[in-house]
């Protein structure tokens, strides 16, 4: 695993790993990651060294307001003054742009984890012609009204206390109902996965969890309303092929209900190959689930027979 940092559109420092093997072997494909909410890229490293085995070359950044992004820039748990989703998905771009002039002609694999899916929702409604592919890993389907309330006392919540200023109001509105599906519980975020080490490795993490900011929650649910519009679903590239995988009880996926509307949503958009896969009884990190060496070999399998 290397690491480097490249400079955004806007001066904003990202700090990005590398996996890859000694091999001089040309790799099969690039898989770039982009990570979820309150992690960084680092917790993916079990995960990309099973990539690297098979020749593949892995690559990931902290997005802003992740990780050692933030340190860098002293902006945690905040994207940007304007337009953050958007700027969050140019730097993912950037990223794609490097990796092609050093990989010319590789494919190249979308990898998407939670706001990481969202994200990547968006990257291949602006960016799809890059990839030969996309796996969206414990993604949701479109919120509806609930998304508009929250994007509404999130502005509230920005006027009053500033866009920098931590939420509780909005973390607990969003994520104080995942639990409640996993009683008794032993953690706060028993709903990440079934696996207790991986629940407490999370917990114990500097660089993970915490409360985001009310600036942020704006730029999630505003980006989340973006990628649900039909007018931008039509400007994905309908031959870019589409995999979805998440666990049963998933509350980020309302256990699967939304995996599913997403994947009628791509359908109807036009879509020639959408997938999905639903792992029973694996909850929101599947990569980390008491299962993940079937998700590892779906994964592999699935990028497999589309590069």
């Amino acid at each position: 695993m290397k690491s480097f940092t490249f400079k955004s559109d806007d001066g904003v420092e990202i700090f990005t790993r590398k996996w890859d093997s000694e091999s001089k072997t040309r790799p099969n494909a690039i898989i770039q990651i982009a990570h979820g909410m309150a992690e960084h890229i680092e917790r993916y490293d079990n995960f990309a060294n099973e990539l690297v085995s098979h020749n593949f070359i892995v690559y990931g950044n902290d997005h802003r307001g992740h990780g050692i992004t933030a340190q860098l820039n002293n902006c945690s748990g905040y994207f940007a003054d304007e337009q953050g989703f958007e700027k969050v998905v140019r730097d993912m771009h950037l990223l794609t742009t490097r990796i092609e002039k050093e990989y010319p002609d590789v494919p190249i694999i979308l990898f998407g984890h939670s706001m990481g899916s969202f994200l990547s929702r968006r990257y291949i409604q602006l960016y799809g012609d890059n990839l030969a592919g996309v796996i969206l890993s414990g993604t949701g389907g479109n919120p509806g009204i609930m998304g508009k309330i929250g994007q509404l006392i999130a502005a509230r919540e920005m006027r009053k206390k500033g866009p920098q200023t931590p939420s509780s109001l909005l973390n607990n509105l969003t994520f104080g109902s995942y639990n409640k599906g996993f009683k008794p519980t032993r953690t706060e975020f028993d709903w990440l996965s079934r696996e207790d080490r991986e629940v407490d490795k999370y917990i114990e993490d500097p660089m993970c969890g915490g409360i985001f900011t009310s600036g942020f929650f704006n730029d999630l649910l505003t980006g989340i309303e973006s990628i649900n519009k039909p007018e931008n679903l039509k400007m994905i590239p309908t031959k870019l092929p589409i995999f979805l995988i998440s666990g049963r009880e998933d509350p980020v996926g309302s256990n699967a209900k939304g995996v599913l509307k997403t994947f009628k949503a791509y359908q109807q958009a036009g879509i020639e190959d959408v997938t999905y896969q639903l792992y029973e009884g694996a909850r929101h990190e599947i990569l980390n689930e008491t299962n993940k060496e079937d998700v590892y070999a779906d994964i592999i399998n699935w990028i497999g027979r589309h590069v």
